[in-house]
């Protein structure tokens, strides 16, 4: 196929999203149907400048290539996955753009004993360089830093990628990562800032529950985006209308690690503040939403048992003690 004026080369502004260059179809053409077979008699794009071999990585419409990783079979019976995992890239983007640059105030200090180095608390203070991850780690889960806010910002681009990565190991539960976030008021920062910081939390909640194996589990993720938003309901709402089967495979693994603190009125990790009312809206939800999800998912009789009896109230709440 020689190129001439009618046929031209087209590349993808996806990125490495996982489309890229691929040879043209020639013009005009009557239907489909012509297509196929005008691209069948020549299989071998005999005469086309354009190679695979010369674009690795790029993607052949009907050449030999395998697909990108990013359109594997998950993705592809996922409609939701690639765009869930772009705008996630795109969130993590836009929070290196905000926050690149920053530094923890000049006169912020801790505790050498307990927290760490001069040397170490010297990289604080020197924008847009990585920290190990154990300094990433002592420095988020510090809570008595002068001005956690500035020190939030100069680590929050790695903090995020890491966390994405699942490289943060927090010492008992991913709620803590939530209360580091919070405690940096981050809904009182400037509107640019605000906003790239609430927009990565609901990318990374959207790729999450798309993701049939995420680096964090969602329920561990639940409680992190909620901690650091200090509110539930968003998060809830965009799980009840995100019904395919990598959600429902996260709501039935959440349900079986949340109904024993639950029946026990008890929310399922730690909260600092309205832990009752987060407990209450929790159960009403799993209650209302997770039966006939969770059924269709083929969960066990005894889980959906366990979850109708969350539904039960006063006087027609089971007995906790016949439960354990």
């Amino acid at each position: 196929m020689r190129e001439d004026s009618d046929t031209k080369l087209f590349e993808s502004s996806a990125g490495d999203s996982g489309f890229g260059r691929y040879p043209p179809l020639p013009r005009p053409v009557p239907a489909l149907a012509e297509r196929v077979r005008c691209l069948a008699r020549r299989p071998q794009l005999a005469g086309c400048r354009w190679r695979p071999e010369n674009h690795p990585g790029k993607v052949t419409i009907f050449g030999r290539r395998k697909l990108p990783e990013s359109l594997n079979a998950n993705t592809m019976t996922n409609p939701g996955r690639p765009s869930a995992h772009l705008r996630l890239a795109a969130a993590l983007d836009g929070l290196a753009a905000v926050f690149g640059g920053m530094t923890a105030h000049p006169d912020e200090h801790n505790c050498e004993c307990h927290w760490g180095s001069a040397d170490e608390l010297a990289q604080l203070k020197v924008p847009d360089t990585d920290l190990d991850l154990d300094l990433l780690g002592r420095t988020w889960r510090a809570p008595d830093w002068s001005d956690h806010a500035s020190v939030l910002r100069r680590i929050l681009p790695q903090l995020a990628t890491a966390l994405v990565k699942g490289s943060v190991e927090p010492h008992e539960g991913f709620e803590e990562v939530g209360r580091s976030v919070a405690r940096g008021h981050w809904q009182q920062w400037p509107t640019a800032q605000a906003e790239a910081v609430r927009e990565f939390l609901h990318a990374l909640w959207a790729d999450t529950l798309t993701d049939p194996d995420p680096a964090v589990p969602a329920y561990e993720v639940l409680a992190l985006i909620t901690e650091a938003s200090a509110t539930l309901t968003p998060w809830l709402t965009t799980w009840e209308t995100v019904t395919d089967r990598a959600a429902d495979s996260h709501l039935a693994e959440a349900a079986a690690k949340w109904e024993y603190d639950l029946l026990g009125d008890q929310l399922p990790w730690d909260s600092w503040e309205n832990e009752e009312e987060k407990r209450t809206e929790l159960t009403a939800w799993l209650v209302r939403n997770a039966p006939a999800r969770l059924r269709a998912h083929g969960v066990s009789e005894e889980l959906l048992h366990r979850i109708r009896l969350l539904g039960l109230t006063g006087a027609t709440a089971p007995c906790w003690a016949s439960l354990l």
